[in-house]
């Protein structure tokens, strides 16, 4: 894969009016090389790991992005993770500076892995992305994940599937 390139996100079906149905094909055991790759950065308040306010930032986020003409369905990739049980971190692939949010770039090679199902198995992914980065031959850093759908469009298309990212 290219430098600072990511795997198609096909938006063609969407029939909620909110979140694209995730077609996984192309996603699993993608090796990804960043070379400051911008992202938007972003928090959310979380409760033993339980997002609060998550819709009402991606909401934001998503209204600026797209007013900045930064939404890239090419360059699609949220990447989120948990800085502590009351505090996540997502980063938003975009390609130019966005009015009224935190800038910042990510580097370095990262592989991926699809998962499907509920997000009480989140601690299990996690788990296994740690032994993929050990089975590659290096210490697991920084694992997020990508959560293709919102709770209530998984529900609709009856698929929650969620991309492990994990820097080797």
């Amino acid at each position: 894969m290219k430098t600072n390139a990511l795997p198609h996100y096909d938006d063609r079906i969407n029939t909620t009016g909110c979140c694209p149905r995730f077609n996984p094909e192309g996603w699993d055991g993608v090796a990804l090389h960043f070379e400051d790759k911008p992202f938007l950065r972003a928090e959310t308040r979380s409760a033993m790991h339980v997002p609060i306010n998550m819709g009402s930032t991606f909401e934001r986020v998503g209204t600026r992005m797209e007013a900045a003409g930064a939404l890239d369905t090419d360059n699609m990739i949220v990447l989120s993770r948990d800085l502590s049980p009351w505090k996540a971190e997502h980063l938003f692939a975009t390609d130019r500076p966005v009015e009224g949010e935190e800038m910042t770039t990510l580097s370095g090679d990262f592989v991926t892995k699809v998962f499907e199902g509920p997000y009480r198995e989140a601690r299990a992914w996690y788990g296994e992305m740690e032994q993929l980065v050990r089975d590659r031959g290096a210490e697991p850093s920084d694992i997020y994940f990508f959560y293709t759908t919102c709770p209530k469009c998984a529900r609709a298309y009856g698929e929650n599937y969620v991309v492990g990212v994990a820097r080797i």
